[in-house]
């Protein structure tokens, strides 16, 4: 069996690039940053910063294109694949990208009281079109516009702490 997953917590290090290629589909990529901090042999403290480049295709896409901004935190899940091509001088060049499939916007007290799950490129069918389940904004609007349901709307039960055995 194998498995091709990838989980990151990181910062935008630029907007991101959203387009629409020819088939219609929209596939936004943008780069995030993640760090590792470490104690060397000597005791001494030891950063590295690494660099990933992702790609998010569609649906997940534009919400991305919306949603992220240059240092915003993000969860990022996906899977990895690298891709080649010749370039100009006849050189194989290669490229390792993340294909997001799920995302998750994080970030400081402010923005966690804003914090929005993104669907799962999985949560929608390769088949139904792009205006269909958009959250509607206004260009200046980086927040989701749907309030979160009560116990009451979603039909959960609601319980009193009087209720609770401990």
């Amino acid at each position: 069996m194998d498995l091709n997953k990838v989980m990151i917590i990181g910062r935008l290090t630029r907007d991101p690039e959203l387009r629409t290629i020819p088939s219609g589909h929209s596939v936004a990529t943008f780069s995030v940053a993640t760090g590792r901090v470490w104690t060397d042999q000597q005791g001494q403290k030891q950063e590295r910063t690494e660099f990933h480049n992702v790609v998010a295709w569609r649906r997940l896409g534009e919400i991305a294109g919306q949603y992220l901004t240059k240092g915003r935190q993000v969860y990022i899940e996906g899977r990895l694949e690298t891709r080649s091509w010749d370039d100009p001088n006849g050189t194989k060049r290669y490229r390792t990208e993340i294909v997001a499939e799920n995302l998750i916007l994080l970030g400081s007290a402010r923005e966690n009281a804003q914090r929005t799950q993104i669907p799962s490129a999985h949560d929608f069918a390769p088949s139904q079109k792009s205006s269909q389940n958009a959250p509607s904004s206004t260009p200046s609007a980086k927040t989701p516009t749907q309030t979160p349901k009560t116990p009451q709307q979603t039909g959960e039960e609601v319980i009193s702490v009087e209720d609770i055995p401990f």
